[in-house]
């Protein structure tokens, strides 16, 4: 299967696999890949300027999850050193859709991605996505960063 291309606008972010996210197996259990995906997506959500925390409470947004897609490649192993790099892959109207790569030394081991609706957080009712993550959905990333909503 051909690897992931990943965009220069992707952040990157270690993670040193603990003994507590293996399986009997020794491997990463699966379902932790998704939660690689949101620790990222945090990371994500910091370069464009906004915690998730302020996009909540200063700007008045919530981004839940609509729908997640891991494809698994190759286990990842107590101690192992991956690096996860994510980027918004697609924004538009209220839907924001975030692609998540996990490699170690290189290697693909999982790639998928989430789906959130907008939603405002005092009504949850949908809203158009904010400014700044339509800036991180243009293929070079480019667009204001600005500090607060």
């Amino acid at each position: 299967m051909k690897p992931t291309e990943i965009p220069s606008r992707a952040i990157r972010m270690p993670y040193r696999v603990p003994y507590a996210d293996t399986d009997m197996m020794g491997y990463v259990y699966y379902g932790n890949y998704l939660t690689l995906f949101e620790r990222s997506r945090n990371e994500l959500m910091r370069a464009t300027g906004y915690t998730y925390a302020e996009m909540e409470k200063e700007g008045g947004a919530m981004l839940p999850v609509v729908e997640a897609h891991v494809d698994y490649r190759s286990p990842a192993r107590y101690d192992d050193l991956l690096e996860v790099a994510a980027w918004v892959e697609e924004a538009r109207g209220v839907r924001v859709r975030i692609r998540c790569v996990v490699l170690r030394d290189g290697e693909e081991l999982a790639e998928g991605y989430t789906v959130h609706v907008c939603v405002d957080a005092a009504t949850r009712r949908p809203i158009r996505v904010p400014p700044y993550l339509l800036a991180f959905a243009s293929p070079d990333g480019a667009g204001p960063r600005p500090n607060s909503p």
